[in-house]
């Protein structure tokens, strides 16, 4: 009995990775989409999203069948506990993909960014991808110093986009309230990307030292 329960938890741990490499790929076509106006790659992360959405839902039901028929304590507890948040994060990931979707798709045939900020959001989309699979490494190997690690790519992310605003911000701007509008939302969605793959390393911290990272009292 112990056996099977702890291969069911093996499986959530792997549908959590499958979700990982769901939302890296999502994010990195989406971020096609993007810098080449592609129509056809940003329709095809937006049909499927749904397959994020369901991933989801799969998750949270194995976590809940877990619960209501293991009675899971300790570190088991805190691994479905953790899996439920996680899956929450993962689709919000998947989200923040099918936004910058939509906005390629919203603005065809004129692309939605201007020139001078494309390396940025080519910057951005790297740095998003490298995020998402540095997570699903951390699902599957559970190492703590690796899941700290995420929070200097998060930095990474957090510097681009600071870097953004100093470009849209220039009173020299050519392009454009719109323009400026559009763009600070599409950055806006990569750094919430980059934050939510960090809260995924997060709960793996969690599920090993039985503390959230930042709450005052973490093991160092």
């Amino acid at each position: 009995m112990r056996e099977a329960y702890h291969e069911q938890l093996n499986q959530l741990a792997d549908h959590l990775a499958g979700m990982c490499g769901m939302v890296a790929d999502a994010m990195e076509l989406a971020t096609k989409a993007l810098l080449d106006a592609d129509l056809a790659i940003a329709e095809q992360v937006i049909s499927d999203d749904a397959k994020v959405d369901e991933a989801r839902s799969v998750c949270e039901e194995q976590a809940y069948a877990l619960l209501a028929l293991q009675a899971p304590v300790a570190t088991d507890l805190r691994t479905v506990l953790a899996a439920i948040h996680a899956a929450e994060s993962l689709e919000r990931m998947g989200d923040l993909a099918l936004h910058v979707a939509k906005a390629a798709r919203r603005r065809h045939p004129q692309p939605v960014l201007p020139e001078p900020v494309k390396p940025y959001f080519a910057e951005m989309g790297r740095v998003a991808l490298k995020l998402a699979h540095q997570a699903e490494q951390v699902i599957h190997t559970k190492d703590i110093d690796q899941a700290r690690a995420l929070e200097d790519a998060d930095d990474e992310m957090d510097d681009l986009h600071r870097h953004l605003f100093t470009v849209i911000m220039d009173k020299d701007w050519p392009h454009g309230v719109a323009s400026a509008v559009d763009v600070t939302l599409l950055g806006r969605f990569y750094e919430r990307f980059a934050d939510h793959a960090v809260s995924v390393a997060k709960r793996v911290v969690f599920v090993v030292t039985g503390r959230m990272p930042g709450s005052g009292d973490e093991e160092l």
